[in-house]
């Protein structure tokens, strides 16, 4: 059992949403004592300068894993109430369904470049009696009318209000970060980790971690007691034991030519035989469509949409977030496949293009869906890694109980014994 009265040095490598929760959770945990007690949280270069800042925000009871979800969930509705998150970050309680849908020839943005803007007045006018009873039909709710009724084939609910909610994503990486500084945590941006040092005696414990200040190029090290790694996709390269892969994502957001309703929608689209093909930004060719896509398109309460499309291993991972390459054509690839089913989102502005890593238990390594949480064989060092597309929404619960292993030498809140790190080998 860890002992609260000890003396902590306490660092966590990592500022994307697992690393500021775990920040967040120490802070509050009722062992913490600012006296005797430093957290110090290092980031390579900005908080939620990742998949922490470009990922969905979205928030479902119906998510993996099931020993760590129901408390996740639950923990994202008692910090909003606290601290104000649906002004602060964006939280809402939405609906969530899966949309079958053809696409539309020469409906893409691609297509429609040059011509004049008609989307608007063109998908209202579009929704007669007959065309919404196509809507009807194909089981879509009433305020879901920003798909064309000509596409949708079919809809079912993946979840509502009571099981599914979002937040935006960087919004609320950065206010945990700014939560966990107000009370005590020391945050260190640009700070690459080269080393997790140990002892050298057979039983191996963590005693300091070197880091580079990027901007000065000089190397620091901080003696600490315990580590929380939570790196993301980068967690090997400190690491080797840990089984975490990295696979690229790209996603966009816009601001549609009208309000949208609040769903999140996963989509499985027909494409036309006209959908433009774009190149392939790093190999410098062509690259074939699919017949059939399926990005995910979640509204926001800013009046906004995000996308997402599939993910790619074409550009190895990068030594830092703010490295990483986005591929502008698989945007544009995303853009054109929601257009050829929305005019709202075809006509809207895209304002913004990205990419990011999403980190992955790698298959084969006995980690199943992952994430790995807990300890590690070395003493002193905590894990949390792993959580692919699910990290938003499992950050709470992993910060929670990762402030429960280090002031009670355990986790209380959740069972995750079946997340333990050592399973794996780590």
């Amino acid at each position: 059992m860890t002992s609260s009265a000890e003396k902590k040095e306490i660092v966590i490598i990592g500022g994307g949403i697992i690393g500021c929760t775990s920040a967040y959770f120490l802070t509050r945990h009722p062992s913490y004592d600012p006296s005797k007690h430093n957290i110090t949280l290092l980031e390579a270069s900005k908080i939620a300068g990742g998949a922490s800042g470009k990922a969905g925000g979205l928030l479902a009871l119906w998510a993996y894993p099931s020993n760590i979800v129901p408390l996740s969930y639950r923990l994202h509705a008692q910090l909003a109430k606290e601290h104000g998150g649906e002004k602060r970050w964006g939280y809402r309680r939405i609906h969530c369904g899966q949309l079958t849908a053809k696409g539309r020839p020469n409906q893409t943005k691609s297509a429609m470049d040059g011509q004049s803007a008609k989307g608007e007045s063109l998908s209202l006018n579009k929704r007669d009696a007959k065309a919404l009873g196509k809507m009807t039909a194909a089981g879509v709710p009433k305020d879901l009318n920003w798909f064309s009724p000509e596409s949708v084939r079919d809809y079912s609910e993946m979840g509502d209000p009571s099981t599914t909610a979002q937040v935006h994503p960087y919004q609320f990486t950065t206010a945990m970060a700014e939560l966990a500084q107000e009370k005590g945590v020391n945050i260190i941006l640009n700070a690459f980790v080269t080393s997790i040092d140990t002892t050298d005696n057979p039983s191996a414990a963590v005693k300091s971690v070197t880091y580079t200040h990027t901007p000065t190029s000089k190397p620091h090290t901080l003696p600490t007691t315990t580590i929380i790694l939570a790196a993301g996709p980068w967690t090997q390269t400190l690491y080797p034991p840990a089984p975490i892969s990295a696979l690229r994502a790209h996603s966009i957001t816009i601001t549609p030519s009208r309000p949208i309703s609040a769903h999140a929608i996963f989509t499985e689209i027909t494409l036309p035989p006209s959908i433009p093909t774009h190149k392939n930004t790093f190999l410098k060719s062509k690259r074939p469509h699919s017949k059939t896509v399926t990005p995910e398109i979640y509204a926001r309460p800013d009046n906004s949409a995000y996308a997402c499309g599939e993910g790619d291993h074409s550009v190895p991972l990068p030594a830092t977030t703010a490295e990483v390459e986005t591929d502008m054509e698989r945007c544009q690839d995303i853009i054109d496949y929601i257009s050829s089913i929305s005019d709202e989102l075809r006509d809207g502005e895209v304002t913004a293009r990205q990419a990011c890593y999403l980190p992955n238990v790698s298959a084969g390594s006995g980690g199943g869906e992952g994430p790995l949480v807990g300890r590690t064989g070395v003493e002193g060092l905590l894990l949390a890694a792993g959580h692919t597309c699910w990290g938003i929404q499992n950050g709470p619960g992993t910060g929670k109980v990762m402030s429960e292993f280090v002031f009670e030498g355990g986790a209380k809140s959740a069972s995750v014994g079946g997340l333990d790190p050592r399973r794996v080998g780590c």
